[in-house]
């Protein structure tokens, strides 16, 4: 029992984290309105997402206050996590005012609306520790290729095992079959031995 107990946790395991590499590897695909996954790595926006946290973010056709939206940094590659607490237009561009829940004041730049990435969909407490590390090389060996690996040997084992196992099962009936037959033969030979009969001296052999 405790061995049945083991594989699964083991196998349920393995599964989580090659979930977490198709997570990591479909997040980059440069496909429009694709779902993106990100890391929190602060935490400006506790309660509401604690840092560490797995954030999907996917694009709107529109944003509001009160949307908690992933934006770029102007000038560099980072990219935020906060919450839309103003919209307005300028020389008829959409700008937005953001704020972290957990900061004091509002953040300095108005965010225009072409570096909005998306808006947050679904938050995973935790989640996005292992996620960050799988975007590393040795995340991706150790988190990725090991684990499927893994899974991909048993499969092949399995498979080997069913084969040998239908091999086993026809050998047998073959060899049953083989019995019976010398059976029925000895049995047939056994019957015509009865009734052999010897009209001349009047006996059966």
């Amino acid at each position: 029992m405790l061995k049945k107990i083991l594989k699964i946790s083991i196998t349920t395991l393995l599964f989580t984290f090659i979930a977490i590499g198709i997570l990591v590897v479909f997040s980059a695909l440069p496909i429009t309105g694709n779902l993106k996954v990100f890391t929190v790595q602060s935490g400006s926006m506790e309660p509401a997402i604690k840092t560490g946290s797995l954030i999907f973010i996917k694009p709107s056709p529109s944003y509001g206050i009160g949307d908690i939206v992933t934006k770029k940094v102007s000038g560099s590659k980072t990219t935020v996590t906060h919450r839309i607490t103003e919209e307005m237009t300028k020389d008829g561009k959409t700008y937005f005012r953001t704020k972290g829940d957990a900061n004091e004041g509002v953040d300095m730049e108005l965010t225009p609306l072409s570096d909005v990435i998306g808006k947050t969909i679904l938050t995973v407490p935790y989640l996005g520790y292992p996620v960050s590390f799988a975007r590393t090389t040795q995340g991706t060996i150790l988190l990725v290729i090991i684990p499927a690996t893994i899974i991909i040997y048993e499969e092949i084992s399995k498979i080997r095992y069913e084969i040998q196992k239908k091999a086993r099962y026809k050998k047998s009936l073959k060899e049953r079959a083989g019995i019976n037959h010398d059976i029925f033969i000895q049995r047939k030979e056994n019957v015509d031995g009865v009734i052999r009969y010897d009209r001349k001296n009047n006996l059966f052999s």
